[in-house]
């Protein structure tokens, strides 16, 4: 029996790659690329020649038992995914929690996620901060935004570029127009910004500015809001 490796892979600038994931992407016998085309170039910087295969959310509930039957004949495979560290807010968490089941070895490598720097940057309390991912577009969107409204800790969130502005009214609608937020885009590329301010700030920030590329977006627990009130 081998085992599954999930591999980190640089959120922006290619040399955020580590050595170790590097020398694990050439050792397997395969990588699980979310997009092989996207993958590619990333293969094609750093030499790598091993065989791809595609694996996504299109695919993924097909082919995980022919995956875990290789992986039981030692077949040596390492998953990633198109930016960032896999099984966060893509398919790469189903095939891990399979392989868990099979008592397939599962390891992690230490890498690239776009929450973290996001959250640091904010310049918010980090002690205790809750993860949301990507909230649904219509069914239970309401009801995540008054959660995250009443929640007393920091929390972070990944919205796309079309939905930044409708994400900024509903979040005023029920957090306030003075609760603090951050919006990050492009983190470790060439043109990563960050923006810092209240969510009325944000509003005019983006009707002046269209939002452009993925966002991680950070908004303030409510015990710090009220505490800033004081």
């Amino acid at each position: 029996m081998s085992k599954l490796t999930l591999v980190p892979t640089p959120i922006g600038n290619l040399a955020d790659m580590t050595y170790r994931a590097i020398e694990v992407l050439k050792s397997v016998d395969v990588i699980l690329a979310e997009d092989t085309r996207t993958s590619g170039r990333l293969m094609q910087h750093y030499e790598i020649p091993t065989h791809m295969r595609p694996f996504h959310s299109h695919n993924e509930h097909r082919v995980v038992e022919r995956l875990l039957n290789e992986m039981h004949t030692g077949t040596e495979m390492a998953l990633i995914s198109d930016a960032g560290t896999p099984g966060i807010s893509d398919p790469g968490f189903l095939l891990a929690r399979a392989c868990f089941e099979a008592e397939i070895p599962v390891e992690c490598l230490p890498g690239a996620t776009a929450f973290v720097p996001a959250l640091v940057l904010s310049g918010m309390a980090l002690d205790r901060f809750m993860y949301e991912g990507f909230l649904p577009h219509k069914k239970g969107r309401q009801t995540r935004i008054k959660g995250i409204a009443e929640s007393e800790n920091t929390v972070v969130l990944y919205e796309s570029p079309h939905r930044v502005l409708k994400l900024i009214d509903q979040l005023a609608e029920f957090c306030g127009e003075e609760r603090r937020i951050t919006t990050s885009r492009e983190i470790s590329k060439l043109h990563e910004e960050t923006f810092r301010g209240t969510l009325a700030e944000a509003r005019i920030h983006f009707n002046e500015k269209a939002p452009r590329g993925e966002f991680v977006v950070v908004i303030e627990g409510l015990s710090a809001a009220q505490k800033s009130k004081r």
